[in-house]
């Protein structure tokens, strides 16, 4: 298999210029590397049937889930089971760079909160 990194993965953008990379991108498994600009977040929803795993590479994140707020330091991650609502968001003032890693891949089954 190649080596990929976010200088040759499929990238996208989301949100208010926020950065996203899909370093693989199968069936059966997503693992997108994103960057948060400060001030930034994504909006409140769950996945029906995906399970995800953040891991913060640089900054820190905060997420809500399920009306517990959480901070999420480098090198740190936080599980999401499939059904639970979230919304991660950086109130920081650097940049946020995580990778989330869905099993089933969560594209197309997102519900907005």
């Amino acid at each position: 298999m190649p080596i990929i990194s976010n200088k040759t993965a499929e990238h996208y953008t989301w949100g208010e210029n926020c950065d996203g990379w899909h370093l693989v991108k199968s069936s059966n498994l997503s693992v997108i590397q994103e960057r948060v600009l400060p001030g930034c977040s994504e909006s409140r929803h769950f996945h029906v049937k995906a399970e995800q795993f953040f891991f913060i590479l640089d900054g820190v994140a905060t997420m809500e889930l399920e009306g517990d707020i959480f901070t999420i330091n480098k090198n740190s991650g936080i599980h999401i089971p499939a059904g639970a609502k979230h919304q991660l968001s950086n109130q920081q003032t650097s940049d946020l760079v995580f990778t989330v890693t869905s099993t089933p891949p969560s594209h197309g089954d997102r519900v907005e909160v």
